[in-house]
C-alpha cells in the first residue's frame, strides 16, 4: 500500500500498523504472538519470518582404530570340580520277597532257589539301595516241537521235542537262573494231554535240572486249572511257580481250586493281567482269600519292541511307584515274557540287506525288549535266545557292580570307558 493511502485509512478507520516489521519485532522479543479481536482486511497478506538455516559441519572421520593383538583363550587342563549331592529318598512301600524253588533243607530237591523283589526304590537307584536280590532270567522249554524262527532253532534244533534235554541244555549252557516248561501239548485244540501226563513231563525236568522251575499252562482256563492242580500235587514241596493264574479262571468259578491246591503243595502263582493296574490289584485281591502275599508274582504283559512296548513300560513303571508309594496290593515282584519280541515279525523275518544278518536282529530285539521293561523295576525275565540271555546278565551285572561304589567318590565318571 501507498504511504497516502494508509493515512488515508488511518484517518478513517483508525491506526494502521505495519504487520511485517512489527510481527518480526514481537517474536524476536518473545518468541510468540498472540492476536486478539483483530480483523484483517487486506487483497494480500504476506508474513514473512525469516528462518536461520543452521551449517551443517560434516563430521570428521575418526581415525582407525589400532586392533589389539588377539589373545588365545587358556586351553582347560582339566574338568572343572563339582560337588555332586544325589537326591536320596525313602519309601513308604516294599516289593515282598518271593522265594522260588525249594532246596532239600526246605523240603524240595533243588539246588537252589531263586528269590526276586525285596526293593525299596525305583529300578538301579542304587545311591539309594542295591536292590537285595538281583533280577532272575528263565529260560523257556517247550513239551513238544513248536515252529521257531530259524535264529532260536539254531541253537536248541538237537532238543526240541525234549522237554527235559532242552532245560539241560538251557541251565548249563545258556546260564539260565530257572526254566519255564510250557505245557502248550494239553491245549484242547492241539493234543489235549491229559493232566497226568503233563505232570510227568514236569517230574522229568525236575530230576533233569537242579534249577527252580516254572509251569506254564497252554491258555485255556480251565485245562490250565486241572493241569496245575495235578502238578501242584505231583511236585508238592518244591515251590514251583504255577503260570498264569487269571481273571478268566475266577469268572469261570475255579480260581480258588487252583489257589488252594498252590498252597497246600507251597507252590508260588503268576497272576497275568493285561496292561490294566486296576485288574491286576482286583486278582491280587481274590487270590489274598486264599495264598499268603509272599507266593504271588504279577505279569502286567509284555508287548515287544515295535508293538506297543511302551505300553507295557507305562504300566510296570506305574505300578512300581504306586508300590513304593504304599499300594499294598502292588507291592509284589513282577515278571516279563521277553520271548514276545520273537511274535514282532522284525525280529525274524527276511527284509532285504539293511535288515541283516537276522541272526543278530531277532536276538537284540528280545535283549532291548527285556532291558527296557528292566530299567521299569521287572524282577523276572522268560527268554529263549542264549545271547539274549547271556546280554541281559552282563548288563545286570555291570550296573550292579557299579551301584556297590559311593557316588560322592565317582569324580572321574567322564573319563570311564565302557
Amino acid at each position: 500500500m501507498g504511504a497516502e493511502k494508509e493515512k488515508k485509512q488511518g484517518e478513517e478507520g483508525g491506526a494502521v500498523i505495519r504487520l511485517g516489521p512489527k510481527i518480526l519485532e514481537l517474536l524476536s522479543k518473545l518468541g510468540e504472538v498472540e492476536l486478539e479481536d483483530v480483523e484483517i482486511e487486506a487483497e494480500e497478506l504476506e508474513i514473512w519470518v525469516p528462518t536461520v538455516i543452521p551449517q551443517v559441519i560434516p563430521a570428521q572421520p575418526a581415525p582407525a582404530a589400532v586392533a589389539p593383538p588377539k589373545v588365545l583363550p587358556e586351553k582347560p587342563a582339566e574338568i572343572l570340580a563339582a560337588e555332586f549331592k544325589p537326591l536320596t529318598q525313602t519309601y513308604l512301600g516294599r516289593i515282598v520277597e518271593v522265594k522260588i524253588g525249594a532246596t532239600r533243607a526246605e523240603g524240595g530237591s533243588r539246588g537252589k532257589v531263586v528269590k526276586i523283589g525285596g526293593e525299596a526304590a525305583p529300578s538301579f537307584y542304587l545311591w539309594e539301595e542295591v536292590p537285595p536280590n538281583p533280577p532272575a532270567i528263565s529260560a523257556d522249554v517247550f513239551d513238544m516241537e513248536v515252529s521257531l524262527p530259524r535264529a532260536l532253532r539254531m541253537h536248541v534244533q538237537d532238543v526240541i521235542g525234549d522237554p527235559a534235554a532242552w532245560a539241560k541244555l538251557a541251565v548249563d549252557k545258556f546260564g539260565a537262573d530257572m526254566v519255564t516248561v510250557h505245557l502248550v501239548s494239553t491245549d484242547p485244540l492241539i493234543k489235549n494231554t491229559p493232566p497226568s501226563e503233563a505232570a510227568k513231563t514236569i517230574e522229568k525236568v525236575l530230576q533233569a535240572v537242579d534249577v527252580p522251575i516254572i509251569v506254564g499252562g497252554c491258555g485255556d482256563p480251565k485245562k490250565d486249572a486241572e493241569v496245575f492242580k495235578r502238578v501242584a500235587e505231583v511236585t508238592h514241596g518244591e515251590r514251583v511257580m504255577l503260570s498264569s493264574l487269571t481273571l478268566d479262571m475266577a469268572e469261570a468259578g475255579i480260581l480258588g481250586d487252583v489257589a488252594k491246591a498252590a498252597k497246600e503243595h507251597g507252590h508260588v502263582v503268576l497272576a497275568f493281567t493285561a496292561m490294566d493296574l486296576n485288574r491286576a490289584k482286583e486278582l491280587n485281591r481274590r487270590l489274598y482269600e486264599y495264598l499268603p502275599r509272599d507266593s504271588i508274582v504279577m505279569d502286567l504283559t509284555t508287548a515287544a519292541l515295535g508293538y506297543g512296548i511302551e505300553y507295557s513300560f507305562t504300566i510296570h513303571e506305574r505300578a512300581r511307584l504306586a508300590a513304593l508309594g504304599g499300594d499294598v496290593e502292588l507291592q509284589h515282584p513282577t515278571s516279563s515274557g521277553s520271548t514276545n519280541a520273537w511274535a514282532a515279525r522284525e525280529a525274524w523275518m527276511r527284509l532285504g540287506p539293511e535288515w541283516e544278518p537276522r541272526e543278530l536282529r531277532g536276538p537284540i530285539w528280545e535283549t532291548i525288549t527285556a532291558l527296557t521293561l528292566l530299567l521299569a523295576g521287572v524282577d523276572m525275565f522268560m527268554m529263549m535266545h542264549p545271547a539274549a540271555i547271556h546280554t541281559v546278565k552282563e548288563v545286570v551285572k555291570n550296573l550292579l557292580n557299579r551301584g556297590r561304589a559311593k557316588p560322592e567318590e565317582i569324580a572321574d565318571w567322564v573319563t570311564v570307558k565302557i
